[in-house]
């Protein structure tokens, strides 16, 4: 597992051994079993997560009706919006598969950047990319119609498709689940989807 964390990584920077190795022995691994609830609105965060194995999604509530806001699949990092403050959540994190992540919280972040400054701006670098891929996606979310988002869907995150459930899917690109049934219908009757 801590060769999936250093290979990550190395997208970003070259690290030394002795970084590699203060990683690997922060490293803290859980495994959660599908359907677990990882923070409900209102409750707090102290963990943010890389997921190793699985997938996660945020979700929000709205009229009894979940709203899918994120999926999270291997090599992604989830950090939910409260994660170390005092301020209650507005959503929900659930594991939708068997998942394996690896956990990380406030203090053990603070320890390595004091010992290891250099993660400090690594972990910056990877919150800007990490920033500016949601920023790109909300911009194409918000500009695009319900069958691109779909498109773009199958074009980024293909293995969704069998891993999520469709109404999760749909919720995720904002319309019911008939709807995207007629959109899926469309595409094989043009030839676009298989």
């Amino acid at each position: 597992m801590e060769n999936k964390i250093l290979k990550y990584l190395s997208k970003y920077t070259k690290t030394t051994k002795e970084i590699e190795e203060a990683i690997i022995e922060s490293s803290f691994f859980k495994t959660f079993k599908k359907g677990t609830i990882l923070l409900k609105e209102g409750g707090f965060s102290n963990e943010c997560y890389f997921v190793l194995e699985g997938c996660m999604r945020s979700y929000f509530l709205k009229d009894g009706e979940e709203k899918t806001i994120e999926f999270y699949t291997e090599e992604d990092i989830v950090t939910p919006a409260n994660y170390g403050k005092s301020t209650p959540s507005q959503y929900y994190l659930e594991c939708i598969e068997d998942t394996i992540v690896n956990v990380g919280n406030p203090s053990i972040e603070k320890e390595m950047y004091q010992k290891y400054p250099q993660l400090e701006s690594l972990s910056r670098v990877i919150a800007e990319v990490i920033l500016t891929k949601q920023q790109e996606s909300f911009t194409e979310f918000k500009t695009s119609s319900p069958e691109e988002r779909y498109l773009n869907l199958l074009k980024t995150k293909p293995d969704l498709m069998q891993r999520v459930p469709q109404h999760q899917i749909a919720s995720y690109l904002g319309i019911k689940p008939e709807s995207l049934s007629r959109i899926r219908k469309r595409l094989i009757a043009s030839n676009l989807l298989s």
